[in-house]
């Protein structure tokens, strides 16, 4: 089995969100930074990507990975984790559904609390759906 068969076959759930901030309604102060660290240093989730899509007022975008954005030094320690998985396709997708003037947060991540359960359900002929 190969590093990344196994790595595969003890993984747990990958989940992603995107948060949109509306125009005029951002207030980012380092607390969402602050949570994704904590949630990551305590073992139950994986930042496999995260980037922030900003939509002009004339419909053009905008993508940053997070060594892009200055202020995010608790996830920058990340970094090196991070898998950078969306490609410029899923960041046109979900851009589309954008409404101009706004900026969203996209994160995918691994379960990491759930990574046992899962690698014992794949073990007993299961697959993650």
């Amino acid at each position: 089995m190969t590093d990344e068969a196994a790595d595969l076959n003890t993984m747990g759930p990958v989940d992603y969100l995107v948060i949109e901030f509306p125009a005029g309604k951002q207030s980012f102060t380092g607390e969402m930074a602050a949570e994704l660290a904590r949630l990551s240093d305590a073992g139950i989730i994986r930042i496999l990507d995260l980037l922030i899509i900003i939509k002009n007022e004339d419909g053009s975008i905008d993508a940053m990975e997070i060594d892009d954005i200055e202020g995010l030094d608790e996830i920058r320690q990340l970094e090196s984790y991070i898998a950078e998985i969306l490609a410029a396709d899923d960041v046109d997708m979900l851009a589309a559904a954008m409404e101009p003037g706004t900026v969203a947060g996209v994160l995918v991540w691994e379960n990491t609390w759930a990574a046992p359960f899962a690698s014992a359900a794949r073990h007993a002929g299961g697959q993650l759906v």
